[in-house]
């Protein structure tokens, strides 16, 4: 039988690290031996995810902080740099930074909302991934992986036209990235998450009611389905991984998911 890989002493970084899926990720990938960076524009919420995730079973000291906005070229460059110095290189990718707005539709929205939406989404996973494929390529080996969306994957209404195209550009992001640098060792997995239980439900337009989000996907759903993906043996590549609660809104409707 093949096995899987080990995750001891891989660099890991994390963007959007300071909440929900990122912060589960982080948490999983410390817990199985990784050298974590989460990335965040907040300092303390940082500091704060750090403290959460040791109570939560990751070791004191394997997770460290580095301040960032993913829509900042090169402040993301700087950044990989500092990792690099510091630990080496970066093994395992997670581009996980993303927003939305509660006024996200054609009638309400604005061309500056839709292009912040794209530049942290879309923009700032590029170029996290631009900062660290040549040290991937080098070291003949190297994983990615784009927390893309549901929303990506089969369109609704819900979303929005700027959230739904950086998600779906986040999805092509990766198979280009698999057609380009496979031949070179490197891998990276479009997963897609449906409705997931984390803080960006806040920014909906009508936040969804404590019972809804007791059916949706948690946090450790997910942080499980990152570390499940990075653990797998060098040669297999999850090209996409779409994942969503048994009771799925987005099929079953309801007045958040029809036009207004």
């Amino acid at each position: 039988m093949t096995q899987g890989t080990s995750l001891a002493a891989k660099v890991a970084w994390i963007t959007g690290g300071g909440s929900g899926i990122g912060l589960a990720g982080a948490i999983e990938l410390a817990r199985a031996g990784c050298r974590v960076v989460i990335s965040g524009r907040d300092e303390a919420k940082l500091q704060a995810a750090i403290e959460s995730a040791v109570a939560q079973g990751a070791p004191r000291g394997a997770i460290r902080p580095a301040v960032l906005d993913v829509a900042d070229k090169d402040a993301v460059a700087a950044t990989a740099q500092a990792i690099t110095r510091e630990f080496g290189g970066v093994d395992i990718l997670v581009n996980s930074a993303g927003v939305n707005y509660p006024k996200r539709y054609w009638k309400e929205t604005d061309a500056a909302t839709f292009e912040r939406v794209v530049a942290i989404n879309l923009n700032g996973a590029a170029y996290c991934t631009l900062a660290v494929v040549a040290g991937m390529r080098a070291r003949g080996q190297g994983t990615v992986i784009n927390v893309a969306s549901f929303a990506g994957w089969h369109l609704s209404f819900l979303t929005g036209p700027a959230y739904t195209a950086s998600k779906a550009g986040m999805i092509a992001l990766t198979h280009s990235f698999n057609i380009e640098e496979g031949v070179n060792g490197l891998r990276a997995t479009a997963l897609c998450p449906g409705e997931a239980a984390t803080p960006i439900l806040k920014l909906r337009p009508v936040e969804p009611s404590d019972a809804d989000k007791a059916r949706m996907l948690q946090e450790p759903d997910l942080g499980r389905t990152i570390r499940f993906i990075a653990e797998m043996p060098p040669h297999v590549c999850i090209n996409e991984l779409v994942i969503a609660p048994v009771f799925n809104r987005i099929y079953a409707g309801g007045a958040e998911f029809v036009r207004r």
